[in-house]
């Protein structure tokens, strides 16, 4: 079964270095449940969709607002990953949004330099209170294109986010800068290893030009304190009901199908983070011109 919330020593880790791998979080019994019902799942795949990576690949993934009650949910809503996250941020969170990244065998594609609150800022969220749970599905390897971290890039503070591709990436410039002093990691993963990571850690991936598929799946917490002042495409504080961590298995033994077409799925038009970016340097340009 899931291995329980981190241990503080790991909790200064996260502090000092913008993240924390907890190795085997989940066993494999658990992962093994959810990558069946993953890649089993026609909702999942139908509700893709791609970002291109500015490189000439696509990234594809799917996207949905409130955890809900399938096998997604539970890893969402149990209380190894969310008494982690209420760790991390001091207090309750509440789920921002989660989805599942595909980089397929030889097509999955590129992100670009960025921090997640370096589109988040749009969204009316206004301090980076907020933390991420990836959780490997399948092995995360520099072959595959496993994510790839500037250690302690959180103390940056926000960075400028601009367009690349059809992904919000970060000023270059700034980037490089910091890559002069601070350690890449490249954060190679086991299935049931899960990645807390801060909203202002620099972080990227390569495309996958292997035969080997890199699947995994992010959940995103808010701090209920830090509730956005506008509405926007990612809910504002909704109440978080945990569920115990055995409910993993409860959901997986189910009939994926006779749940999964109740998600809340995004489209490509809903998922408006890199949209706003557009939208926020077209008004920067026209208030120039004038």
């Amino acid at each position: 079964m899931a291995s329980g919330p981190l241990h503080d020593d790991l909790l200064k880790t996260y502090e000092s270095d913008g993240f924390v791998i907890a190795r085997g979080m989940f066993d494999i019994e658990e992962i093994e449940l959810l990558r069946r019902a993953a890649k089993e799942d026609r909702e999942l795949d139908q509700h893709s969709y791609g970002r291109g990576d500015g490189e000439g690949g696509t990234v594809r993934l799917s996207l949905w607002n409130h955890p809900g009650d399938t096998i997604y949910g539970m890893f969402a809503r149990c209380e190894t990953i969310v008494n982690t996250a209420e760790k991390i941020l001091g207090g309750e969170v509440y789920h921002y949004h989660s989805k599942m990244i595909m980089k397929d065998p030889k097509v999955g594609g590129a992100w670009a330099w960025h921090q997640d609150y370096g589109y988040w800022y749009q969204n009316g969220v206004l301090f980076p209170l907020l933390t991420s749970a990836f959780i490997a599905v399948d092995p995360a390897t520099k072959e595959n294109g496993c994510m790839q971290v500037l250690k302690g890039s959180h103390h940056l503070g926000r960075v400028d986010h601009v367009l690349t591709g059809e992904q919000a990436g970060a000023d270059m410039e700034r980037v490089h800068e910091a890559e002069k002093v601070l350690e890449r990691v490249y954060v190679e993963m086991e299935p049931g290893d899960v990645l807390f990571f801060h909203a202002n850690l620099l972080h990227r991936s390569d495309q996958n030009k292997s035969d080997k598929p890199r699947w995994s799946m992010i959940c995103c917490y808010n701090a209920a304190r830090n509730n956005p002042y506008k509405e926007h495409h990612h809910p504002r504080y909704t109440p978080l009901s945990k569920v115990p961590d055995s409910a993993i298995r409860e959901a997986g033994l189910r009939r994926f199908s006779d749940s999964s077409a109740n998600v809340a799925w995004l489209n490509d038009t809903e998922d408006k983070s890199a949209k706003s970016l557009e939208q926020s340097a077209a008004a920067r340009a026209g208030a120039h011109v004038r």
